[in-house]
Formats: C-alpha cells, structure tokens, sequence
C-alpha cells in the first residue's frame, strides 16, 4: 500500500460492497461477509453507514464543522450553541468526533460504521451516536463485543475504545484489522504535514503548530502495535 492510500488520495484496489453504495478494500469483502452471516445466525442484521472515505470528503467535513455549516458536538454529544472563538479550541472539538482529512482511517477502505438494520425504527436517520448505542442497537452491540472478545469476528475489532487516544470511544465503528496493517505501516506524517500546506484546509495553523501532537493524540493510539 502507499502513503497516498493510506491518506484517502488513491482508490485503487476499492471494490463496492454488494448491495450497498460503499466501497472497501477487496480483502475486507470475505470477512464482511462471514460477519454479516454471524450476525443473522443471532438474529441480527449488519447494515453497513459508512466505509471508505476520501480525503476530500473527510476535508469537506472538516471545513464545514469548522465553519458551523455542520452540526459541532461536545464530549457528551451535545451540540454547541456557539462555536469556540479559539482556533485551537475549535479544532480539538471538532477532533472529538471527526478525524482529520488524512488521519482518518475511513481512508484505508478497512473499516466500517455498522449498526443492526432490523432495529431500525421506519423512516429513522441513523446519527451513530452513543445514546443509539445504548438503545435501540444495544442488543447488537453486546453480541458484537462478545464476538471480538472471543476471536470470532472474523479479524474485525473495535479501534475507538475507552483508555486510547483521544477520539470518544465509537462502538459502531469496526476495523478489519488484517487488511489495514500495510496502510499503517505506510503512513508518513511528514508526508501528510506536506499535503495540509498545499491544502485549504480550515484552522491550518493551528494544525500545522500542534502537528505532532495531534498524530500522538489522534492517529498514531489507533494503529496495532502503538
């Protein structure tokens, strides 16, 4: 894999998942698919909200939170009624529950937002939010965690958990581990810092002054071995 993969700036190697609009890496397909059969074996029905992310999507995300275009979350979930007036500030919130363009790891096309689709109320947007977690999805969860407790999920684990980094712990989000060792090991940071100067990235200084503070904080937690 190279570092422009692993940065969500090349897409070969993406295939669509099958009935669905989202794409992943090939070899996340098979296990996906064990997964989803598990599931249904226990009642369930994995219903996949997100997958591969590019870097420009995930800047638009970015700069839109930034800009009070998109709903800005606190630490509980509760949307700010104004935005912080400190850049720095701004950006850790965002960072809460958005990653950065390029340090996301939807960009490895490895991993997956997921929720039960049959407890889906009709007509409900699905927001993946922890009081989801909690409620109407609980069940699934449990059942989840259970399954990467035991090795049985098939290489799928959580990444965003309670104690690492500092992301907020997101029980939907799931990692095919296996396929998403090469894109860690390819990403270079110097690389990334590189690509946020040429980029029209909002809250670019305060970025680029707290760069590797960020990647100890905000990347680096969620790779194996780190």
């Amino acid at each position: 894999m190279t570092t422009l993969a692993a940065f969500g700036l090349e897409e070969k190697g993406l295939v669509e998942i099958p009935g669905t609009e989202y794409r992943v890496r090939e070899s996340v397909l098979g296990p996906l698919k064990e997964l989803s059969q598990k599931a249904r074996e226990a009642g369930f029905e994995i219903r996949v909200e997100s997958a591969y992310r590019s870097f420009e999507r995930q800047l638009s995300i970015w700069n839109r939170k930034a800009t009070g275009q998109l709903k800005l979350l606190d630490a509980n979930g509760v949307p700010f009624r104004e935005l912080p007036q400190d850049e720095e500030v701004l950006m850790r919130a965002i960072l809460l529950w958005s990653a950065l363009p390029g340090g996301s790891r939807h960009h490895f096309g490895t991993e997956l937002d997921v929720v039960d689709g049959k407890s889906v109320p009709a007509g409900y947007e699905v927001e993946l939010t922890e009081e989801e977690c909690d409620g109407m999805f609980l069940p699934f969860h449990q059942w989840l965690s259970k399954q990467i407790e035991s090795k049985n999920s098939s290489g799928f684990e959580r990444v965003f958990v309670p104690g690492r980094g500092k992301i907020q712990p997101e029980r939907w989000h799931i990692s095919h581990r296996p396929s998403a060792r090469d894109l860690e090991k390819s990403f270079d940071p110097q690389a990334l810092r590189k690509v946020y100067e040429k980029t029209d990235i909002a809250l670019k200084s305060a970025i680029l002054d707290n760069f590797d503070a960020l990647m100890r904080d905000y990347v680096f937690p969620y790779f194996e071995g780190k």
